[in-house]
């Protein structure tokens, strides 16, 4: 049996790597921090930001709002407010979470069948 290497959990992600992960500018992502109270990344020494896994899990929702839904920033604010919507929009976000997680395996899967053939 092939040695699998763990997926790694990290605590803190720096700013760069939530923008590319949202696929907006690393200034998107300040202005969010001071648009919505929910967003407090730790900064290190230096000043730099570092998102805990609970900020990106917020951003997702922010994300989800603006960009997806439509939203404007008031009417987000409003929403994130509102637990209904955001039990909705956690719901919804956790399938598409899991789905997208269970269609990379089977591409990993699918992949390494290929190479093996």
């Amino acid at each position: 049996m092939p040695y699998k290497e763990k997926e790694i959990e990290r605590l803190y992600y720096p700013i760069g790597e939530v923008a590319k992960m949202f696929r907006v500018s690393v200034s998107h992502i300040r202005f969010w921090e001071k648009e919505f109270a929910i967003l407090k990344p730790k900064k290190n020494k230096k000043g730099n930001r570092l998102f805990t896994k609970q900020d990106v899990e917020n951003l997702k929702k922010i994300y989800h709002l603006v960009k997806e839904k439509g939203y404007t920033l008031e009417g987000a604010k409003r929403a994130l407010r509102d637990k209904d919507a955001v039990e909705e929009f956690s719901d919804s976000i956790q399938n598409k979470d899991q789905l997208i997680s269970t269609l990379k395996k089977v591409k990993a899967f699918l992949e390494q069948t290929r190479q093996e053939l």
